[in-house]
């Protein structure tokens, strides 16, 4: 079994990285062999653009997703993706580490999505969803918050998770993860925002350490998030209705 993690927070010494380190110990400890993008640290360019592509499909003009699969279909994609991918091809499963930044992940993560999801190789028409090309690995969001538990909910003032977190766990079940529900750690406090003194913060967050360790350590009595199917939607995409009992 390997493990990937896509690591994307700027300070390895913040909490997000102890909980990189903490997943990737713990996967060690149960077997799993793993590897680890640190995207700040390895300067991974979040932004696709022509510059990318040395022998491009349409040298006036710039699409993404027509240079991307005129580099896969010619093995010439740019070498942090294709290493990327290689990563991915090669996991059982697959973490996302980041903080919520702005209700979302850090532009960096949303970046490596946009530059390693390949147009035309990991999927296309057809091979997406429940049909894609990452059926079968696993997936789990770990994220942090500045805001303690209470502060999240639907209508409460630090968002509602289930919307926030949507559109990358719904990105990755396009591409053929089964996700797992997310890990999140709540009331990473600090630079100005104080919730808890300093004794209790340490404590609960050694505590939420273990959590995740244990969390991982139970993957396999974990069942993925439910999405809808191909067999769901109509040949225009909107959801067949179920029907009357």
């Amino acid at each position: 079994m390997h493990a990937h993690i896509v690591h994307a927070h700027p300070d390895p010494s913040s909490y997000n990285g102890a909980l990189t380190q903490g997943a990737r110990q713990s996967l060690l400890d149960i077997g799993y062999s793993t590897t680890v993008n640190d995207l700040y640290r390895t300067g991974f360019d979040p932004v696709e653009c022509a510059a990318h592509y040395r022998d491009r499909a349409d040298a006036e003009a710039f699409a993404a997703l027509r240079e991307q699969r005129h580099a896969w279909e010619n093995s010439n994609l740019p070498s942090e993706v294709q290493t990327e991918i290689e990563h991915l091809n090669r996991a059982n499963l697959v973490i996302l580490q980041f903080p919520l930044w702005w209700h979302g992940p850090p532009a960096i993560l949303k970046g490596w999505m946009d530059r390693v999801f390949v147009n035309g190789g990991l999927y296309t028409s057809r091979k997406r969803y429940d049909t894609g090309h990452f059926r079968g690995t696993r997936a789990i969001v770990s994220v942090t918050t500045g805001a303690p538990e209470r502060a999240f909910g639907p209508g409460s003032r630090g968002g509602d998770f289930q919307t926030m977190l949507w559109p990358i766990q719904y990105s990755l079940y396009y591409m053929g993860f089964s996700v797992l529900p997310p890990f999140i750690s709540f009331g990473v406090q600090g630079h100005g925002y104080r919730y808890e003194d300093d004794a209790s913060l340490h404590k609960r967050l050694e505590q939420n350490l273990s959590d995740w360790r244990s969390y991982l350590g139970a993957l396999d009595d974990t069942e993925p998030i439910p999405f809808p199917s191909w067999g769901d939607w109509d040949d225009d995409g909107r959801a067949i209705a179920a029907p009357d009992r």
